[in-house]
């Protein structure tokens, strides 16, 4: 199983996610969920209170219906009764969660190095799906042939699927996921018409809250997927061990690329059914990354810096100002639309790196102040740039030249710096899960110790002016965060059903009439047709009068197999020579004509289909594509007994049409 925050809707939860660490890898592509790893104990039993909550939400479901149902008072009061009891054990459920959850430090780093603590995300659950009768019927009805033939190729299929569920916590589980999420390019090609739905259910539980959700369009499948990926990167980035360089570089490439993929999702699919999916929560989770991404350069930054002079402990305090803001501005997880369903311990969290960063832009300015009393005419222009808005009193180029004035001037930001680190302690004290984080009770308490010791330093008994308030300063980095956007093509991956034929004629979007066996005998002007195109060739023309038309072979007619040998993957030359080689008693050909081909629409806005909702679209296309970027993959090898490799993005043209093949009479 994946991991999740299971709880119902309404209730809100205050706890950081729960992720569990997948670092085990199965002979069969996922990883072992029976592991007894600590993480993995944890999430059995959040697995067994999903359940639960499951089962007690569709008890409330019913007593809920059946109280406005009935007529009888007696019946009213006993249901009234049941649904207190119901909303009893949902809360108890939802304390039992909240306490699982709680333990954030076992997803963080090894490392013995004190840093925040970053926050992860945790993957999207969902239930096993069954494609085996759905893809069988579809076969049998759509392609007219024997469903038996594909038995292998639906359970691999559906391994896959199990698979991905359980992704490893490193690049291996990322390319499952990926993998899993291209090959579904081809099974909506295949098996999912416009006209109708496959019969396949879809169920996946919010990240956050574990509400479920079910649809029938394979887009639901795909973004949930993509959401997972952008999960998976932020735990990947949150393990990662800061204390060094490469470790930081990892985590900053981890975070933009989670960013990057809640981006696409957010700008490529629409009117979500779990709001963990929906346009305010993914804006919420890319400023949440792109922050944390602006704090690991901070990180960088700080561990690179060697030479303490004055100029860097302005570039530090720069930098610690703008993660500041950059955290700042993931503070409308705390407005009312994301308020309860955002937990408390993020809002918290955000709240105490947003005064922790501040209180450190304003240690490393007094530092530079009071420690550095020689400035250059170069660092002193630079510095007038450095604050927001001119500070009252002396001008700052006074300042700099006195020592004495600057002694002060940093002796308030000083005071500043200690007044944003009580503020971080107290927020942090506030919230009950993240007081159980040790690591960064550590940091914050360190962090206040060194401001105060540094002002006890300043702090002189004839200094009975009242202390100047320090200006805001100015923020600034050297490196932008950067939205890296899902690269899809990093995975390449093979149609798993390729047995079917080219996808340029054998999809779910094409409609030809049945297979017709053609019974050809070569005359002496040959066998009177003309052929063009490969996989599948294509009969371009028949000669009125000849062989073929006599045996009812007509142009626009696809050759799927020869003398039961079956050819839609053959090339030209090899059909013509299977055709030349053929015996005097003739040669039989098993041949389709394509009626007609489905537009494929490439922006199809349509309405969500919520659990209990009433469907208001008709082609049960609940979620899908704004855009068909994703379109143009390559595959990832060429499959036993194939030598084709073709490129997707011309899957809706005939094979004839754009480019100029061979053509010739036999």
């Amino acid at each position: 199983m994946c991991s999740s925050d299971i709880l119902p809707y309404p209730f809100s939860i205050k706890h950081i996610p729960l992720l569990l660490d997948h670092d085990r890898l199965l002979p069969c592509l996922g990883c072992d969920p029976f592991a007894q790893t600590q993480r993995s104990k944890l999430q059995h039993r959040r697995a067994r209170i999903n359940q639960q909550i499951n089962k007690e939400m569709r008890m409330r479901a019913g007593a809920e219906n059946l109280f406005r149902a009935t007529t009888n008072n007696k019946v009213k009061e006993t249901v009234a009764l049941e649904l207190s009891f119901v909303n009893s054990n949902l809360q108890l459920l939802k304390e039992e969660l909240e306490e699982l959850n709680s333990n954030m430090e076992v997803y963080q780093t090894d490392s013995e190095a004190i840093n925040v603590p970053m926050i992860p995300l945790g993957l999207k659950e969902t239930k096993e799906v069954d494609f085996t009768v759905s893809i069988q019927d579809f076969i049998c009805e759509h392609y007219g042939e024997d469903s038996s033939l594909y038995d292998k190729e639906i359970k691999e299929l559906m391994e896959l699927r199990q698979a991905m569920r359980t992704p490893s916590r490193n690049q291996a589980g990322l390319e499952l996921l990926m993998e899993y999420y291209n090959q579904m390019y081809y099974l909506d090609q295949r098996f999912f018409p416009l006209h109708r739905n496959l019969g396949v259910h879809f169920h996946w539980y919010d990240s956050l809250t574990g509400v479920p959700s079910c649809q029938h369009t394979l887009a639901f499948e795909k973004g949930s997927v993509l959401f997972n990926i952008g999960a998976l990167y932020t735990q990947i980035g949150a393990r990662q061990d800061r204390s060094a360089t490469a470790g930081i570089d990892k985590a900053i490439d981890a975070f933009q690329r989670a960013a990057g993929a809640f981006h696409y999702l957010k700008e490529n699919f629409s009117n979500a059914p779990s709001l963990d999916m929906s346009s305010p929560s993914l804006c919420m989770l890319v400023r949440l990354m792109v922050a944390q991404v602006q704090e690991c350069v901070f990180e960088r930054i700080t561990l690179t810096t060697l030479d303490m002079n004055f100029t860097s402990q302005l570039h530090l305090a720069q930098e610690a100002a703008r993660v500041s803001e950059h955290v700042s501005g993931c503070q409308t997880m705390t407005q009312p639309l994301m308020k309860d369903y955002v937990p408390f311990s993020w809002a918290s969290m955000v709240q105490v790196k947003s005064e922790h960063f501040r209180a450190l832009s304003h240690y490393y300015t007094a530092v530079a102040h009071c420690n550095h009393m020689c400035k250059s005419h170069q660092t002193t222009e630079a510095f007038l740039q450095f604050y927001i808005n001119v500070p009252a009193g002396p001008k700052l180029s006074q300042v700099l030249r006195d020592p004495e004035k600057s002694r002060k001037l940093g002796k308030a930001h000083l005071r500043r710096a200690v007044i944003r680190h009580e503020e971080a302690m107290r927020v942090h004290s506030l919230c009950k899960i993240l007081r159980k984080m040790d690591i960064l009770q550590d940091v914050l308490s360190l962090m206040h110790k060194r401001s105060l010791d540094k002002y006890s330093e300043l702090d002189r008994e004839d200094d009975f002016d009242e202390t100047a308030e320090a200006p805001e300063i100015q923020s600034h980095t050297h490196q932008k965060p950067d939205i890296t956007p899902p690269n899809f093509s990093s995975v390449q991956v093979t149609d798993i059903f390729q047995k079917l034929g080219p996808l340029s004629v054998f999809c779910a979007r094409a409609r030809w009439g049945p297979i017709r066996v053609i019974c050809l005998q070569r005359g002496e002007g040959g066998l009177g047709l003309t052929l063009r195109g490969d996989s599948p060739v294509l009969v371009a023309g028949v000669v009125p009068g000849g062989c073929a038309a006599e045996a009812g072979l007509r142009e626009g007619d696809y050759i799927v197999a020869i003398d039961g040998q079956d050819c839609k993957w053959a090339k030209h030359g090899e059909v013509v020579n299977m055709l030349k080689s053929c015996s005097d008693r003739g040669v039989e050909l098993s041949v389709v004509t394509l009626h007609s081909h489905e537009s494929q629409v490439s922006k199809c806005v349509c309405v969500f289909e919520a659990v209990v909702s009433i469907c208001v679209c008709k082609c049960d296309r609940y979620f899908t594509f704004v855009s068909a970027s994703l379109l143009n993959w390559n595959r990832k090898k060429k499959r036993e007994g194939s030598g084709v490799t073709k490129r997707l993005g011309s899957t809706f043209s005939l094979s004839f049409g754009s480019t100029r093949d061979a053509e010739a009479m036999y």
